[in-house]
């Protein structure tokens, strides 16, 4: 488990599926301007994992193709697979069979598109998939919406992580529904990444101090101005959310409070008007 821990100065490395990563930041791969742009955000950054995504890599464009496996070799950071852009289940899961021999890996983001628009996934077919590929071997992380019981059936099938939403993929309108993941965050006990929606650093110092285990980005980076300094900008966010999460936050008051005692001072300070 990672969330909270009462022992701030204790390693606090991010682990899934038994495996440990060295960062709870991970960083999409699309979309940045040039390839040295992306190579140089993962080694400021130096996020835990990166994902790709089969179909743009096998599609032979420009930033795709050979060039690009030797790129994510030369990074030395895990690859995280995803099944962007499939609309069923089935789909979904001959595109994590494909991955998992291309990238050599267990490891699959699952996705499974139900509306184009705002690209919120099926839930029904999400479900379906991931018992598949849990039951496959694969170490099956799925993005989902904040929805409680889709994250529990989730777990349900074998998924020992989830990777909730914040907002539509690629919108940067940070956490939509603060109450929905809060509440996600205190019902279920397996870690939980938010993937999608988040458009500045403090939106993920945010989820990270509402005691989520880590985040995922791509578009926040790669479309800033300055992708590589938005990356070490992510990760230093990530690092002070988790940090504050686990130093433990005084609890709001409903009035003022002093922050200096009044015991010693004067005693013409204590005397009524």
């Amino acid at each position: 488990m990672n969330t909270a821990s009462p022992t701030p100065s204790a390693p606090d490395t991010l682990t899934l599926y038994g495996e440990t990563f060295q960062s709870r930041l991970l960083l999409g791969t699309a979309r940045y301007p040039s390839p040295s742009t992306l190579k140089a955000a993962v080694q400021q950054a130096r996020p835990g994992m990166v994902t790709a995504s089969l179909r743009r890599q096998t599609s032979g464009s420009a930033e795709g193709g050979q060039s690009f496996f030797e790129l994510l070799r030369e990074l030395g950071v895990p690859v995280l697979p995803n099944t962007a852009g499939c609309h069923s289940a089935q789909e979904a899961i001959t595109t994590a069979q494909m991955a998992r021999e291309v990238f050599n890996t267990p490891w699959i983001k699952l996705e499974v598109i139900g509306d184009d628009y705002t690209l919120q996934p099926d839930t029904l077919n999400l479900v379906a998939a991931a018992e598949t590929l849990v039951k496959s071997g694969f170490k099956v992380l799925p993005y989902c919406t904040e929805d409680l019981i889709l994250c529990q059936r989730l777990v349900d099938v074998g998924c020992q992580a989830v990777m909730p939403w914040a907002a539509p993929i690629g919108t940067g309108r940070g956490p939509v529904n603060p109450y929905g993941l809060q509440v996600l965050r205190d019902r279920l006990n397996v870690p939980m990444l938010v993937d999608a929606g988040l458009g500045l650093p403090s939106h993920a110092c945010q989820v990270m101090e509402w005691g989520f285990d880590g985040v995922l980005l791509n578009t926040a980076v790669a479309l800033a101005q300055d992708p590589v300094a938005m990356a070490v900008a992510f990760a230093d966010a990530v690092r002070a959310g988790r940090a504050a999460r686990r130093a433990g936050a005084m609890q709001p008051q409903a009035s003022a409070q002093p922050s200096t005692p009044v015991l010693g001072t004067p005693f013409w300070h204590h005397a009524p008007a």
